[in-house]
């Protein structure tokens, strides 16, 4: 098996199923943000000894060796890389990930069973992201190690079910650990998680608003500003159901017709095209691709194929007026930037303080069967909506 030995827990407090497969010393994932997730922010929050994800969506395959590279020469804790199975290059991508060594593989969307295979052969951790049980099961039946269920909270992309409802539902369908995610921020949602079952928590948000995040400080404002109904979900973006904050681009794309969205869409996938190297061709087979099985019109197409770029206006370039800026609904919770470390540490003193009380016994390695797990700091305001 390759891959480097986990390391030794030390004293860490919340040992679950998921610092054991991985090798970190806390039961916290840091998810895979396109542009947002690169390799400061990742090797930061491998170095706090939670798991780091780096995004490769948004990167070429040399600029996903390079960052790899990157990662590498600031850590040597473990982290992953999340992957799209669908991608052109996939299999390219997978041998990237095995010569380098990269202890996890993380899907958004299920990787085939031979994908799943591979990576697993060569000593690589597979956890695909999933929004349903029936999709839980099949991965886990594929021979996923894990799984990471996002609720409707979830930023980005996402579901109708509520976390609280889907978490345990996942739990008690599958015998894999199960990480949760959607409405996570600190160490109350951590220990709730692990109480549900789960074997650990995932965080975006939360990690976007850290100061190793390199989102523009503006973008950050906008949204430590935002209150819980600021946040909204559009199907306007790709015709998927897409959690971001409210802004400018949002308020036009849900209030122009068909023309002005085709040509909208028109634009920003000439920008992406030239940005990308991709055909023309290849970009309308991508947007197919992530239809999820869904019927769109031709400009829901493009912007399903270049929505990189929307994101990129806001998360890279800093245009709140011109990008999309996916969130959780935890942004209208968080009012702090707090290094990586600060978030990890916190979250876990939180919520292994309120395990104790609850006489979780904390301090042993869980039973067998259903794990805990820990997230966010204890720096949590109360806003009203």
């Amino acid at each position: 098996m390759t891959g480097r030995p986990p390391p030794e827990p030390g004293d860490a407090p919340l040992r679950t199923p998921l610092t054991a497969l991985v090798g970190v010393r806390h039961p916290l994932v840091q998810t895979g943000m396109g542009w947002v997730a690169g390799p400061r922010l990742v090797s930061a929050t491998a170095e706090a000894g939670a798991l780091g994800i780096l995004a490769s969506a948004t990167m070429t395959l040399p600029q996903l060796h390079d960052a790899i590279r990157e990662v590498k020469s600031r850590t040597a804790a473990p982290f992953g890389v999340n992957l799209r199975a669908d991608a052109g290059d996939a299999a390219d991508r997978v041998r990237l990930l095995i010569e380098e060594d990269v202890r996890v593989a993380s899907f958004a969307l299920a990787p085939s069973r031979e994908l799943i295979g591979r990576l697993k052969d060569a000593g690589v951790v597979v956890i695909p992201s999933v929004g349903a049980v029936r999709h839980a099961r099949k991965v886990a039946e594929w021979g996923a190690d894990a799984v990471l269920v996002q609720g409707g909270e979830g930023g980005g992309h996402t579901g109708q079910v509520a976390t609280s409802v889907l978490l345990p539902q996942v739990v008690d369908a599958v015998s894999v650990p199960v990480i949760g995610a959607g409405g996570f921020h600190d160490g109350r949602g951590l220990a709730a998680a692990l109480c549900y079952g789960a074997a650990g928590v995932a965080m975006g948000t939360r990690f976007l608003l850290t100061r190793e995040s390199t989102v523009p400080e503006p973008v950050k404002a906008r949204y430590l500003a935002a209150q819980v109904t600021d946040i909204t979900v559009t199907t306007k973006v790709d015709g998927l159901p897409h959690r971001m904050l409210r802004s400018e681009m949002v308020a036009a794309l849900e209030s122009s017709g068909r023309a002005a969205a085709l040509l909208r869409a028109l634009r920003h996938a000439a920008a992406f095209k030239k940005l990308s190297g991709m055909s023309w061709a290849a970009m309308l087979r991508d947007g197919r691709a992530l239809r999820h099985g869904k019927d769109l019109s031709l400009a829901q197409l493009l912007l399903a194929a270049n929505t990189p770029m929307l994101l990129k206006a806001a998360m890279v370039e800093g245009r709140t007026d011109a990008g999309v800026m996916a969130a959780g609904q935890v942004a209208g919770v968080i009012d702090d930037l707090p290094r990586v470390a600060e978030v990890v540490e916190g979250t876990v003193r939180q919520a292994a303080a309120l395990l104790t009380q609850l006489g979780a016994g904390v301090s042993s390695p869980p039973p067998a069967g259903r794990p805990p797990a820990a997230p966010a700091p204890p720096s949590a305001r109360s806003r009203a909506d």
